[in-house]
């Protein structure tokens, strides 16, 4: 038997009757309360997209300013990677535009899965900053030239490095709290960008020095960082588009649903994040003589204390499997030939 219907709110302090209404009138979780926290997570997630858009385009233009004053090679590709990390925000805010439309017949999920895409566009951003940076600091490396107005420089890659620092924070923590990878990943992006804005100011102090390697050097340094946060943003991305949850995640669902009274264990459970929206499948036994409405019922109550215990779960659909009795064959035995053989 399964369980999946239109949600409701509940009254903070309902009486017996109240409950047991609640227990067998068809109901669920997902579209009152559920899509308005799920909508409030695209409002917050856009949000942060556009104010950090209005800092990096700030910071790109300053430094633009810099750039056609003292001529600096590496403030040039620093104010590109700002702006190209302002510009990440468009694929993305599309994303959580797209996240907010209705599921249709032919999309029956949602469009959540845009966001996904948006973050691996995201990833090859990132690994084209990297290799932009490799290719200015060995052309650097191999031809060396003057910086004028260092100062300036200075000042600028430091505004450059404040920046990009303030918006990853800020990406991480809104992506971290709505369940957002591309979001993370996006944050993650511009702290790459910070990382190469403080390469030109150390590699300014280096040329204030008389060390003309300096700059590319840094910048060579900067470039194998830039990777590091490649990997993890990568892993984080790619994790989410092949179904990856946490552990910990699936642990609490499980205990959750097996303090529900009338579970007499927990089968197959599965769950899965649509963009920043996590969804859960789930098989419970009941007892095998139960009525339809008593089985209904804990079903009810399983995916209750599911969107109860789950952070970020938008949606769980209940599957209730009477318990084996002795000597009775597999109610599932008639689908053991649609099975596919998993190799261990």
């Amino acid at each position: 038997m399964s369980h999946r219907h239109p949600r409701h709110r509940h009254a903070p302090h309902a009486g017996p009757l109240h409950r047991l209404a609640h227990l067998l009138t068809p109901h669920s979780h997902a579209t009152a309360d559920r899509t308005d926290s799920a909508l409030e997570s695209s409002a917050r997630g856009l949000r942060a997209l556009w104010v950090s858009l209005a800092v990096l385009g700030a910071t790109a233009l300053a430094q633009a300013v810099v750039v056609v004053v003292s001529g600096s090679v590496a403030l040039l590709g620093d104010t590109v990677h700002n702006a190209a990390d302002a510009l990440t925000a468009v694929p993305l805010g599309i994303a959580f535009l797209l996240g907010r439309r209705a599921a249709t017949r032919r999309f029956t999920y949602g469009y959540g899965r845009a966001e996904d895409l948006a973050g691996l566009v995201i990833v090859l951003t990132i690994a084209a900053s990297a290799v932009f940076t490799a290719w200015a600091a060995v052309d650097r490396l191999l031809d060396p030239r003057p910086v004028a107005h260092l100062p300036a420089v200075a000042g600028a890659a430091l505004v450059g490095f404040l920046g990009n620092e303030w918006v990853a924070r800020y990406r991480v923590r809104v992506g971290r709290e709505i369940g957002s990878a591309a979001l993370v990943a996006d944050g993650l992006h511009a702290r790459t960008d910070g990382f190469a804005s403080l390469a030109v100011l150390l590699g300014a102090g280096g040329s204030a020095l008389g060390w003309s390697a300096a700059d590319p050097l840094v910048g060579l340094a900067i470039t194998a960082a830039i990777a590091l946060v490649l990997r993890d943003a990568a892993r984080e991305v790619l994790r989410r588009m092949l179904d990856a949850v946490d552990p910990e995640l699936v642990d609490r669902a499980e205990r959750a649903a097996r303090e529900v009274p009338g579970v007499r264990g927990v089968g197959e459970l599965r769950m899965r994040w649509i963009g920043h929206r996590l969804r859960a499948e789930l098989a419970v036994l009941v007892d095998g003589e139960a009525t339809a409405r008593e089985a209904h019922a804990v079903a009810v109550a399983a995916e209750h204390a599911l969107l109860h215990a789950v952070p970020g779960l938008t949606a769980a659909l209940v599957h209730a499997d009477p318990a084996p009795a002795e000597g009775e064959s597999d109610p599932h035995l008639p689908l053991a030939h649609h099975v596919p053989v998993r190799l261990s």
